[in-house]
């Protein structure tokens, strides 16, 4: 018998096999005749698709119930010419389709440049962190996202109203969001577009092979050796946006007969200036990946890249110094000996290595395990005017300080002519001297370096301790990072997919003293220390003291000079640690594809104090080590599309998640002291979006509304205020450097987005694509503010009895309020971050002689301003003395709390592109011309904070000739250009 049943087990199993429906072939290329690997095929208007392997060979036995009789077989890859095959799949048979092959899309090829080199343009300018969003984009093609990406994003515009810290970038599967503020270091891997080309981007929360991902979206950018296409290129890049020039060169190898492949990079970027003065930019990238196919099962793929970059920043300005110097005045940059130098630099060296292991365990289930090493620093340099000496008195026993110095920097307000105008009563001698401020301005208006120099020699030309230095402020991070992803096709119609992940982050944060200036050195001291007033049991002043210690940046070493490349006024360490578990199943069916996916995190962050700050030098206040806070964070989610037929489609998605604060946002004053925000809680998030899309040969379209609302919000504010209401100063002052802390903020982003194309003739397309939506805040946040400046000294008292020092015993202390602690009435006002309107319709217009023009018209609109926060407090209408001021006008404070609206504007962009196949090689130029008509447009701002009460603010915008501390701006390029002319062999 048992004979008998392997016999006929054999026979069925036989027949079976044999009679299997399938339809299988091998894709090559046409020029090269190399195989092509990771091509889709897909039956069109069914959910039947496979890949090619790296052999070219597909095949569709995976499925048992294909579809019979005529069919279209469509067949894609990025960067090559798309076909449609009419198929005939008859029962029981095998169609062998042969050998097919795929020619380059010269026209698609020009098009990924431009795509990949302009979102990398976009990202160069980081006074938005809306920027980097863009980066996100060039992975989809989705016509609304394209439009994003190329057309919008120069307006600090952001999709659905998100930061990008609510977005997650991948690279080879290992996540590259920074911990500090949640976003990703685009810089770090700048430089490399031809190693970029190979990214796979989910929108929103919708399924993800690698991780749960971010409600804007997951983006993985795949740097594996054996994924590139084989062959070179060299390119070089003009622009007058954030460089001048760019010259890049890459080779690679594709995978051998023995298994291995390599694939090189390296590029420089530079400029002296760019679209903005004084903004040089120097940059160096280097990029190498080996991998190495062990077997059929294994391979080990071996990544590293390093881009050290350094770049002049510019900074908001306001409508008076636009006006006096139009909107590419910069005035952070001045000549030293004939060069342009800007005193503000950011400078980005973070090499970045990783091992992956990819297993495919079965042709169902495949193991991807990763390991990752980033180190290195990122840099932000600025002016130090805080220099002082050191003078001692004998007869009291006491140091001081005498020193510091006014703010260097040209647009200071007191070298502007509505600062000589600000009297109700103006003479002769007022306007002079405004003329003479505006001619000084107009004329030079930029930094005099010679002067910082003079200031810090004495008449004979010796070195005196420094008044003015250059601060370099450090955050240097040694992280490592391992995770694994697992994929799992347990049957024809159910993915499930998994990852577990670990990062631990040690976190340096220290000033470093860059440049003396021509001083002997720098006393580590605060030149701005007052003493404090003692008061009696009736707040009455008794006495004024000093305590020389209190003014220390490091008690345990009073009084140090420090030389250039020491560390100085600060100096700490955050330890991070981070897991992450995550599970989801992807159900794909013919009339419906549906997923649900979860995720569960630990977080764990804890300061160590290397300096034993004056201000707060007792106990564990600020040196040593802080309490751990850790932070436990979930996420759900579910989606799925219904096929109303294979041209309608329903898309719908739908999450839940918290998410722990960044380091940024954890503690209120880390350069200070080890205290965690008050109240700090992990921000929860829901998210939903359903979308309707049509999907022809001729047309593509999307259109959906969406929904993102955020709870427990933090965010932390620094800046120096005058007018504080009931601040309990130790000085008697009502002016004071705060930090300003904002918790349970509530947000809501609520709108619709569309994206349709045509395609009128094989060579003409027309496109539209849109956002409408609105972005603000929901309740009214708590807010309190802390400072070095209240009447405690550097002693907290213990009233929540745990025998520790934090915030909220100073906030309590009999001694002292820290901060006055309430609310901030921010309902309904708009969240700051681009047009919440945006619009564009457009043409492209493909030559089959390989060239090819677009032209695009983008209307934008309701764009607001950053407003104060703590005007928008009671500290508003509140005397120093803690009483309502008497001449307060409910309707004039309203007018002056009323939230800017930038306007609506038009930019007009031009895109284009020539190819030419002269035997194996092939070449061609890109170029675009964005804003052709130079329109001036605002893409951000905030209002000043530096006055914080109702009598300032309207003596303030009252004045006849001007405010002095009005609104900052950011100003959008005029006119501007990119050409990249480029080689491939």
């Amino acid at each position: 018998m048992k004979s008998i049943f392997l016999v006929f087990t054999f026979l069925l199993t036989s027949i079976l096999g044999f009679s299997q429906t399938a339809v299988k072939g091998t894709i090559i290329d046409e020029t090269t005749s190399t195989a092509i690997p990771d091509v889709t095929l897909q039956i069109e208007e069914t959910n039947f698709t496979t890949t090619t392997n790296a052999e070219g060979a597909f095949d569709f036995s995976q499925y048992n119930n294909l579809p019979l009789g005529e069919v279209i077989l469509a067949i894609r890859k990025e960067g090559y010419t798309s076909k449609r095959y009419p198929i005939t799949i008859n029962e029981n048979q095998t169609l062998d389709l042969g050998t097919i092959t795929l020619q380059v899309d010269i026209n698609e090829e020009n098009l990924q440049i431009g795509t990949i080199s302009l979102s990398a343009n976009e990202l160069d300018n980081e006074e938005s962190s809306a920027a980097n969003l863009s980066g996100l984009l060039q992975a989809s093609r989705d016509t609304y996202l394209n439009a994003a990406a190329f057309d919008f994003s120069s307006t600090f515009f952001r999709p659905r109203g998100l930061d990008n810290e609510y977005g997650t970038v991948l690279i080879n599967g290992v996540e590259m969001n920074k911990q500090f503020d949640g976003r990703p270091q685009w810089s770090s891997w700048g430089g490399l577009n031809d190693a970029q080309r190979n990214q796979v981007f989910s929108m929103g929360l919708s399924a993800n092979d690698y991780t749960f991902g971010g409600v804007s979206g997951t983006n993985n950018i795949i740097m594996r050796a054996s994924q590139y296409r084989e062959g070179g290129r060299v390119s070089y890049a003009s622009s007058n946006r954030s460089y001048r020039g760019r010259v890049m060169a890459s080779y690679n190898s594709g995978l051998s007969a023995g298994g291995w492949a390599y694939s090189f990079l390296a590029s420089r970027r530079y400029g002296e200036e760019g679209y903005l003065d004084g903004t040089l930019y120097d940059a160096n990238s280097f990029f190498a990946s080996i991998e190495k196919k062990i077997n059929e099962n294994h391979s080990l793929n071996f990544t590293g890249f390093f881009t050290p970059n350094r770049r002049g920043k510019s900074t908001a300005i306001t409508q008076e110094v636009r006006d006096l110097k139009g909107r590419q005045y910069n005035p952070l940059w001045g000549y030293q000996d004939g060069e342009i130098r800007n005193s503000r630099e950011k400078e980005i060296a973070e090499p970045i290595l990783m091992l992956n292991h990819y297993w495919d365990i079965s042709d169902k289930t495949s193991l991807n395990t990763n390991i990752a090493y980033q180190t290195g620093m990122i840099g932000n340099s600025r002016i130090d005017n805080n220099g002082t000496k050191i003078e001692y008195d004998s007869s009291s026993g006491e140091y001081y300080y005498p020193g510091g110095a006014r703010n260097p920097t040209p647009e200071y307000y007191q070298n502007l002519p509505s600062y000589h105008l600000r009297f109700p009563d103006l003479n002769a001698n007022n306007y002079q001297a405004a003329y003479l401020a505006r001619q000084a301005f107009q004329n030079d208006g930029q930094l005099d370096w010679r002067s910082l120099y003079s200031a810090n020699i004495d008449a004979n030309g010796n070195p005196l301790l420094s008044t003015y230095v250059i601060q370099q402020d450090r955050q240097d991070d040694t992280q490592l990072t391992f995770n694994s992803i697992v994929r799992s096709q347990i049957s024809n119609n159910i993915t499930l997919n998994g990852s577990l992940n670990y990062r631990k982050l040690k976190s340096e944060f220290f000033a470093e003293l860059e440049d003396l200036l021509g001083g002997s050195g720098y006393v580590d001291v605060d030149s701005f220390y007052q003493g404090f007033y003692i008061l009696d049991e009736n707040g009455n002043i008794t006495s004024r003291e000093y305590e020389y210690l209190e003014a220390q940046s490091d008690v345990n070493n009073p009084n140090r000079i420090a030389q250039e490349g020491d560390r100085y006024k600060y100096n700490y360490e955050i330890n991070t640690d981070v897991a992450t578990a995550f599970a989801q199943a992807q159900f794909k069916y013919n009339k419906i594809d549906f997923y649900l996916g979860a995720n569960f995190s630990q977080t764990s962050y804890q300061r160590n104090g290397l300096y034993r700050n004056g201000y707060f030098s007792d106990g564990n206040l600020s040196f040593g080590e802080s309490e751990q806070k850790d932070f436990t964070n979930y996420g759900a989610k579910i989606g799925g599309t219904y096929k109303v037929t294979g041209r309608h489609l329903i898309d719908a998605n739908l999450g839940y998640m918290t998410k722990a604060p960044s380091i940024r946002n954890s503690f209120s004053n880390a350069r200070q002291n080890n205290d965690f925000v008050v109240g700090l809680e992990s921000e929860k998030i829901t998210s939903a979006d359903v979308s309707y899309i049509f999907r022809s040969p001729l047309v593509k379209a999307r259109i959906t509304g969406f929904y993102t609302g955020f709870e427990d919000g933090t965010d932390i504010g620094f800046y120096f205020g005058q007018g504080f209401s009931n601040l309990n100063s130790r000085t008697e002052d009502t002016n004071s450097f705060i930090q300003e802390v904002l918790t349970g903020i509530e947000r809501r982003n609520a709108g619709g987005e569309f994206g349709v194309e045509y395609q009128v003739t094989p060579t003409v397309k027309l496109k539209a694509a849109g956002s409408y939506a609105q972005y603000v805040y929901t309740n009214n946040p708590n807010m309190y503010y802390t400072s070095d400046d209240v009447n405690t000294g550097s002693v907290a008292n213990d009233v929540t009895g745990d025998g520790k020092y934090t915030a909220i015993d100073r906030i309590s202390s009999p001694s002292g309020e820290l901060g006055k602690t309430g609310k901030v009435y921010l309902e309904d006002y708009h969240v700051a971050g681009g047009p919440e309107k945006a619009f564009q319709i457009g043409f492209e217009y493909r030559d089959p002689d390989y060239w090819w023009v677009g032209v695009t018209a983008n209307y934008f609109d309701d764009a607001y301003i950053d407003v104060s926060k703590i005007r928008r407090s009671d500290n508003f209408n509140l005397d120093s003395d803690g009483l309502p001021f008497n001449d307060y006008d409910p309707a004039r404070a309203r007018e002056l709390l009323a939230q800017e609206n930038f306007g609506d504007y038009t930019l007009f962009n031009l895109v284009g592109g020539k190819s030419w196949k002269i035997d194996d090689y092939f070449v061609g130029f890109f170029a675009t011309i964005n804003n052709v008509f130079d329109t001036e447009y605002k893409t951000g701002g905030f209002e000043q904070s530096r006055n914080t009460n109702y009598r300032d603010t309207n003596e303030d915008m009252s004045r006849q000739n001007g405010e002095i501390f009005g609104n900052r701006y950011f100003f959008g390029y005029g006119t501007t250009y990119y050409l990249n002319l480029y080689v491939r062999f």
